[in-house]
């Protein structure tokens, strides 16, 4: 029973976090849309019928029932129709009826003798500032994560303290898990290493790095090696002689080297039997931009291989394949992983915590990013429009041309629409796929 509550507490902290997010998203939007002094009828979080609502000043503050985003109403998004030179003011199409509607939503929100305060009048730098500003505070809310998850909590390192030590020597080719009769003593057991050994130094060499004392064992094949720890505050001296062992070698994405022929390179090296122990360390706050830049690498990758990757999750819904681990996951998914992680009693609860900041601030990076895609009605079509209109009056001002005016955004409503249909529809696949074949971290 107690597992199944933190399965589901994991669940609610990562439902609120998200939602939150969302809602701060959306401030982002908000603050410099009043700043500029836009009208803003609504500020909402979630989608669909409204569950709450109270309204300040000219602004209508509320939750609505489907957590799944939020928006805010700003007066004017789409400027009017041009007049005049024959334009149509009435059609019975399907996709000029979209624009016509579009454009009747947006004029009713320009109040009588304040069309100076529509979004479409504003200048263009305006305009990228308000559309940016959501996108900003996802990215913003994910520095700060990280900074606690980095600063506060810390990262798992490899120490030099031991973690392990093999009792006998398998051969990496043997099926076995464990030490036969006629198994040889591993020698790191021989010489007396125990786990919690912290190594100072190996033949006088002062050890700074597990790697380094890696790399000394592997040299050391059959020579003795005098190996000094720390051991319950003292300092204990042991001599251990590597035995000389082959091993597979790994290129640097951690795959096997094969030969020309296929066949698995080894080498002969150094071996103790002895693993290393990890312990939390606290990163300096320099370390915070980087692992946000790699988040954010990682999250523009994926984007730009988004129809493969959506192809091999059709795959594996649908057929015998599996998931890809560092896929794309919707929320369920996400709401899964938070559920296992927070019900597994072995982990520290600081180690669940920081897993589930971490979580929430790769949620944070990956919205980032995904608002940026140059796309209405994501936030980047919006920017785009703005900036080809800035482009557009520059350079009809430098050749002496009428200005144009606003970019009319309302006509490429379809294509809207077209967007927000296969948005939807990967979604829905990707919750599917949670579902039927989810990602899991047991």
């Amino acid at each position: 029973m107690e597992t199944v509550l933190l399965y589901v507490l994991g669940i609610l902290i990562i439902f609120v976090g998200l939602v939150v997010s969302v809602g701060l998203h959306e401030v982002g939007h908000l603050l410099p849309a009043k700043l500029f002094g836009v009208r803003v009828g609504q500020y909402m979080v979630g989608f669909g019928p409204t569950i709450f609502s109270r309204k300040y000043g000219e602004t209508e503050y509320g939750f609505k029932a489907i957590p799944l985003g939020g928006y805010i109403s700003m007066s004017g998004m789409y400027p009017p129709a041009k007049t005049g030179g024959g334009a149509r003011t009435a059609s019975t199409g399907f996709f000029q009826t979209l624009v016509q509607d579009a454009r009747t939503a947006s004029a009713e929100t320009v109040m009588v003798d304040e069309e100076h305060r529509t979004f479409y009048q504003l200048p263009v730098f305006k305009r990228v500032i308000i559309m940016l500003g959501g996108p900003t505070m996802n990215l913003l809310i994910g520095i700060v994560l990280y900074a606690v998850v980095l600063c506060g909590f810390g990262t798992a390192q490899v120490s030099t303290t031991i973690g392990s030590v093999s009792e006998c020597v398998i051969s990496q080719s043997s099926t076995e898990t464990e030490c036969a009769a006629d198994d040889p003593t591993a020698p790191g057991a021989e010489a007396g290493l125990q786990p919690g050994d912290r190594i100072i130094s190996m033949n006088g060499t002062a050890i700074t790095s597990w790697d380094q004392a890696t790399g000394i064992i592997r040299e050391s094949a059959g020579e003795p090696l005098a190996v000094v720890v720390e051991r319950e505050g003292s300092e204990v001296r042991l001599d251990a002689t590597p035995l000389l062992t082959e091993r597979y070698v790994y290129d640097d994405n951690s795959e096997l080297v094969e030969d020309s022929d296929g066949n698995a390179v080894t080498e002969e090296v150094g071996f103790l039997g002895i693993g290393a122990a990890t312990e939390t360390v606290q990163q300096p706050i320099t370390a915070v931009l980087p692992a946000v830049g790699d988040n954010i690498s990682s999250v523009v990758t994926m984007i730009l291989h988004l129809p493969e990757r959506l192809i091999d999750i059709v795959n594996a819904a649908f057929g015998p394949e599996e998931r890809d681990p560092n896929g794309p996951i919707s929320v369920v998914g996400v709401g899964r992983i938070a559920g296992e992680i927070t019900s597994i009693d072995t982990i520290p609860i600081l180690d669940r915590a920081s897993f589930l900041i971490s979580l929430l601030a790769s949620l944070n990076i990956a919205l980032f990013v995904f608002n940026l895609v140059p796309l209405m009605p994501l936030d980047g079509g919006h920017v785009v429009g703005a900036l080809w209109e800035g482009i557009r009056r520059f350079f009809a001002k430098l050749f002496g041309r009428r200005d144009p005016g606003p970019v009319d955004a309302a006509k490429i409503i379809p294509l809207t629409l077209v967007v927000a249909v296969l948005l939807g529809s990967m979604t829905l696949l990707l919750v599917y796929a949670d579902i039927v074949k989810p990602i899991s971290i047991l």
